[in-house]
């Protein structure tokens, strides 16, 4: 059910949903085309990717479409807002250098045990609601405990090794790039928590609250991060003369 006027813009309602959505695919698309697909690039493309879909999901559990109702579509949303706190360990464990870990796989196996539960147990998502300038999802009792101890957790791990790895790591962009990538993911952690501290009441909003947020960490993967770690000082892809650019346009290192 939705209960947005039609008049009224709200911070996380559908209109807005459906153009962070767009500005998220569009990124995605832009990184595609910018730079070869290295790990780095397809992990920084995955994240735009499914903050896009939930996005999308969100847009839908308000406005409903393709014939998919909207208790599966919260269920795509989930599963799409539960593969980011181990995608985005892994590109700054890639950034900076580290080919193999056991803590990425270790969230990846902890995603996807949630991301299954979502999709596949009728408990996992009980009810959603539009409520205009976000979605509420309901869950099963004592998981939303679990899953914000998950999602927490691994993003806090990410932040801290992403700053920690920018003091030793041997290249200056590559120190620049992790450091943006730690500030992009405290540019949505604090306001939502900020937000939860002022009004307990948004907290069964938190996924659409934070990925709401999420759209800073999206401009910044391709406005702070990637440039830095393929050495460029820009967006604005001012690359001539920089000798790294391949005679297709792409930046690879």
């Amino acid at each position: 059910m939705r209960y947005l006027k039609p008049t009224r813009l709200s911070c996380f309602s559908p209109p807005v949903m459906m153009a962070t959505f767009l500005i998220e695919i569009a990124l995605a698309v832009y990184i595609s085309w910018r730079y070869t697909l290295s790990a780095v690039t397809r992990l920084a493309v995955a994240i735009l990717f499914f903050l896009a879909i939930f996005q999308l999901a969100e847009y839908n559990v308000c406005e409903g479409s393709f014939g998919i109702d909207s208790l599966n579509w919260a269920r795509l949303g989930y599963i799409a807002i539960t593969m980011l706190p181990p995608l985005g360990f892994h590109l700054a464990t890639r950034i900076a250098g580290a080919e193999k870990t056991g803590l990425v796989t270790a969230a990846y196996v902890s995603a996807i045990a949630f991301a299954g539960f979502f999709a596949f147990s009728g408990q996992g998502i009980t009810s959603q609601a539009c409520l205009g300038n976000y979605v509420i999802f309901s869950t099963a009792p004592g998981v939303s405990a679990l899953y914000s101890a998950y999602y927490y957790g691994w993003l806090i791990v990410g932040t801290v090794y992403a700053f920690s790895m920018a003091k030793v790591v041997s290249k200056p962009g590559h120190a620049a790039a992790l450091r943006a990538l730690a500030v992009g993911y405290l540019a949505f952690i604090l306001p939502t928590t900020t937000v939860n501290v002022i009004d307990p009441s948004t907290i069964s909003g938190i996924p659409s609250i934070m990925c709401g947020f999420a759209v800073i960490l999206a401009i910044l993967l391709a406005g702070e991060v990637l440039p830095q770690y393929y050495k460029q000082p820009s967006l604005s892809g001012k690359l001539r003369g920089s000798g790294i650019m391949k005679p297709h346009g792409k930046i690879t290192k």
